[in-house]
């Protein structure tokens, strides 16, 4: 039995930040191969009749405990989390830097840290190019490049991707599993708290029902 995780993600979310800094683990633990898959988190709420920022309009005390949620996930994983002055920021020439800089995993985990990490203002061509150069990635060709039509076509294809799915937010994981040529069988999970069923999904043991 094969099994490949589709992880939806864009940088300027904080729980996909979270997500991402374990999905490599659980993957390489479980025995499956792992595709990043780049969309726009803004693009995805607007498919589904969704305010761009759903923060807005939150009740303050729901707010505050999100605050404190995301701090404690971060604790619990020793990474940092330190948001940005600005959050959130547009993230769309962000996300297509990360499909034009033809590496996906290491451009995105450099993004994730620009943000949540370092505080980086992820809007601003050569701050994005400068990241990106720090792991040995040609940011200014790379920056370049994400203003072609393919690249953005490539962006808005993930995106429908994902709506297709049924994602409506991120993280979200697409787990395949199945005989390469048969039959398999298909999850989708939401959230970096649902990692453990990332994990049952990928090794056949999660029981899926009907909604």
């Amino acid at each position: 039995m094969t099994a490949t995780v589709r992880f939806y993600f864009d940088v300027v979310c904080p729980y996909a930040y979270l997500a991402s800094t374990q999905i490599e683990r659980v993957c390489a633990e479980a025995g499956a191969s792992l595709e990043h898959r780049p969309i726009l988190l803004g693009g995805l709420f607007r498919a589904i009749g969704q305010s761009d920022d759903p923060n807005q309009g939150m009740p303050a005390a729901k707010a505050a405990m999100n605050r404190l949620d995301l701090l404690r996930w971060a604790d619990l994983w020793g990474v940092p989390l330190s948001p940005p002055a600005h959050h959130p920021m547009r993230s769309v020439l962000a996300m297509r830097a990360v499909i034009a800089s033809g590496d996906v995993p290491r451009a995105a985990r450099r993004l994730f840290d620009a943000y949540w990490r370092d505080g980086l203002d992820i809007t601003d061509g050569p701050t994005l190019a400068q990241a990106l150069d720090e792991v040995e990635l040609p940011g200014a060709e790379i920056v370049q490049r994400a203003a072609s039509q393919p690249i953005k076509d490539e962006l808005r294809a993930r995106t429908d991707e994902a709506v297709a799915a049924g994602a409506f937010g991120v993280p979200t994981f697409v787990v395949e599993r199945g005989i390469p040529g048969g039959l398999g069988q298909t999850s989708l999970i939401w959230g970096q708290d649902r990692l453990h069923f990332v994990t049952k999904a990928i090794e056949g043991t999660l029981d899926e029902v009907d909604a």
